[in-house]
């Protein structure tokens, strides 16, 4: 089964959902996070699949970034806490398939799973 965390109306979301469903026959399991927020546990688990930092995985053209979070120097909990109290933050879309995850930016970057 492949996951996909993605936000419905972003166009690098959907981009990579096509490319998903062109490309694999595969269940595809839609995670819409901004409803189904990954717990800190689970964003945990992504950051070491992505083999990345939270502070790498934040969006930090959002507004709120920009206003309340730019320029701090947090710790890693810190910034975990943040994403799972303020979704719109995480980075997207993610796909996970087999023990590896892909940050689809842009979208093609999901045909690295195949």
């Amino acid at each position: 089964m492949i996951q996909i965390f993605y936000k419905p109306n972003c166009s690098t979301s959907i981009s990579a959902l096509q490319l998903l469903k062109k490309n694999s026959k595969e269940e595809i399991e839609k995670i819409e996070y901004l409803i189904d927020t990954p717990s800190e546990k689970e964003l945990k688990a992504i950051l070491k699949l992505l083999g990345m930092k939270a502070s790498e995985f934040i969006r930090k053209k959002e507004p709120l970034y920009k206003e309340k979070y730019e320029g701090k120097k947090l710790t890693e909990a810190g910034w975990i806490k943040i994403m799972v109290e303020n979704p719109i933050l995480i980075d997207r879309p993610v796909v996970i398939k087999g023990g590896k995850a892909i940050l689809c930016r842009p979208a093609e970057k999901v045909l690295e799973l195949f």
